[in-house]
């Protein structure tokens, strides 16, 4: 049961997905990072599934781009791209760390936030729009890495704010679990990257680890650690930059 409430939690917390009520204890949340990529799945699915639809309705690729870009937001809430645009803001700034967290938690939308989400649409739509239904699978298992590496620096990448939220889950979290189910994740994610190509798996576990490093460096550098926000940044980054990947990597093997 308590594997069950964690789900629970996990997908309350980064998804809209009608769940149950259960209760917001330590305990209760200890394994939810654990179950985070799993909603990853839900999206990747749906993507695939999407792209299906379009190859046999023989939709335009126009359509087929921008409704799949929407569908992570959809099944999310936007929790993540809110955390990419504050982010986008906040590096925009070029102002002292302490003024960038500050800017992280303001409610208001600034102009680089909205240009940096209307490029990041774009780019997530144009290249979509390329992707083969064939290899849907490919392209759907972005979504669950990055949501599986995006647990594993919550829990073990260096904090900004001990009393935020994102560090409330990562001392809740245990961490040789949540090490244990993101090597799992990624395992299976890299045997479904080689069932097409084995340097497609090359390609994307390289454009995920290009992304992780420059989180890492950027995170410490300009906020002092990372944030609930830069978790949100950095899934969105992972998933573009993946998404890419796989995309010109099919296409271009």
């Amino acid at each position: 049961m308590r594997m069950i409430r964690s789900a629970v939690i996990a997908f309350s917390t980064y998804s809209r997905l009608p769940m149950p009520q259960v209760e917001w204890s330590e305990e209760n949340r200890r394994y939810a990072m654990c179950f985070f990529p799993l909603v990853g799945m839900v999206i990747g699915g749906l993507i695939w599934l999407w792209l299906c639809a379009c190859g046999w309705l023989e939709l335009n690729a126009l359509v087929k781009g921008a409704v799949g870009a929407v569908i992570p937001l959809l099944v999310t809430g936007g929790i993540h791209m809110d955390g990419f645009m504050d982010t986008t803001d906040a590096l925009a700034s070029w102002q002292p760390r302490e003024k960038k967290l500050e800017i992280l938690k303001d409610s208001h939308t600034g102009a680089f936030a909205v240009m940096g989400c209307a490029a990041y649409m774009l780019l997530l739509t144009a290249f979509l729009s390329m992707a083969k239904p064939k290899a849907g699978a490919q392209v759907g298992v972005c979504f669950v890495l990055s949501r599986a590496l995006s647990a594993w620096a919550v829990t073990f990448f260096r904090s900004a704010r001990p009393d935020g939220m994102l560090d409330k889950f990562a001392t809740a979290s245990k961490r040789r679990m949540v090490s244990l189910s993101g090597l799992i994740y990624a395992v299976v994610c890299i045997v479904i990257w080689c069932l097409w190509e084995v340097w497609l798996a090359l390609i994307c576990a390289g454009a995920a680890a290009l992304v992780t490093l420059y989180y890492r460096r950027m995170s410490e550098k300009q906020f002092g650690g990372v944030t609930g926000d830069l978790a949100g940044w950095y899934s969105q980054m992972l998933e573009l930059c993946m998404v890419i990947a796989a995309v010109m990597g099919v296409k271009l093997l």
